[in-house]
């Protein structure tokens, strides 16, 4: 594991602007706490008092990690999350952030990762086309997506646009790690129409048949296959079946491994996620978050081709 620790302090430099003096804080879980060791190494080594809190592994993206990590996470400068699921669209995540913490999220992180793939891009260029899409959905009303003759749209008029571009420099700012993706909150009950998903999807994996969802004034109310079963158990009952992102790919470095960390970073692709969204503008407190990754689609945004 000794190799890891330049290319760990790489990316605590790098892309998280880590300062002298300042606190690292690192959430893991028994599954990920050995990747997680890595980073506390790498921090430490850089001179930088750096923590490290295990607690047990969420059973899903979106779920809350316990009390005493969201207060933690609250009082320190940096923070990163290496853990099995998600903990992005939390509110212990936002709660970081508004306390000024710069929060990356790192969930399902292999060695590979830290070595391949989008963690190598530049991060440059991921910023440019990051900020030039979410530009693009800041001023537009209605999306649709084409994929196979089957649509799907939505409206996002007066939501605000989140670009992750994996760079944190100033206070409050959080994002995924590796990262690339320029994403928005559509309006709740504004989404009607049929999609293929065709990449991925987050806690099932890289797909070996496409799933068809039928969505319903933002509900999602049916998906094809063993895998869209599965999706349904996942997102529960409740609240986890309302669409909460839809987003862009802007990471060309990023690939498609099954792991939804990398996968909904790829250029090309757009993602649509159902569950929560209130931590970056929407409404809905799910416990849940999963996205799904669609390969190559046609983007109309207020009917303008993107």
């Amino acid at each position: 594991m000794q190799k890891y620790i330049p290319l760990a302090k790489t990316v605590l430099l790098k892309n998280l602007n880590v300062k002298a003096a300042e606190q690292v804080l690192i959430v893991t879980d028994s599954d990920l706490a050995n990747i997680a060791q890595i980073f506390c190494y790498a921090g430490r080594e850089l001179g930088n008092e750096t923590m490290l809190v295990e607690m047990a592994p969420r059973s899903k993206s979106g779920e809350e990690p316990p009390e005493a990590v969201s207060e933690a996470m609250k009082s320190s400068e940096v923070v990163l999350c290496i853990t099995k699921h998600s903990l992005t669209h939390t509110q212990a995540r936002k709660s970081a952030s508004s306390a000024g913490a710069r929060v990356a999220t790192m969930p399902g992180i292999t060695l590979d990762m830290l070595e391949e793939g989008a963690i190598t891009a530049d991060y440059t260029e991921v910023e440019k086309l990051t900020k030039k899409y979410c530009q693009v959905l800041e001023q537009g009303e209605h999306v649709e997506i084409v994929k196979e003759n089957l649509s799907l749209s939505f409206s996002i008029k007066g939501r605000s646009s989140i670009p992750s571009v994996g760079v944190f420099r100033n206070k409050g700012e959080s994002g995924n790690l590796p990262s690339g993706e320029s994403y928005i909150a559509p309006l709740e009950d504004s989404a009607n129409g049929r999609i293929v998903i065709d990449g991925a999807i987050s806690g099932i994996g890289v797909l070996d048949e496409p799933v068809e969802l039928t969505v319903e004034k933002g509900r999602l109310i049916a998906a094809t296959g063993e895998n869209g079963k599965r999706l349904l158990e996942l997102l529960g009952e409740g609240k986890g079946r309302t669409i909460a992102e839809f987003g862009i790919g802007t990471n060309n470095k990023a690939r498609l491994t099954g792991n939804v960390l990398e996968d909904e970073k790829v250029f090309g692709t757009i993602h649509i996620a159902f569950g929560s969204n209130k931590p970056f503008g929407g409404i809905t407190e799910a416990g849940v978050h999963i996205d799904c990754v669609v390969k190559s689609p046609t983007v109309y945004i207020d009917q303008k081709r993107v």
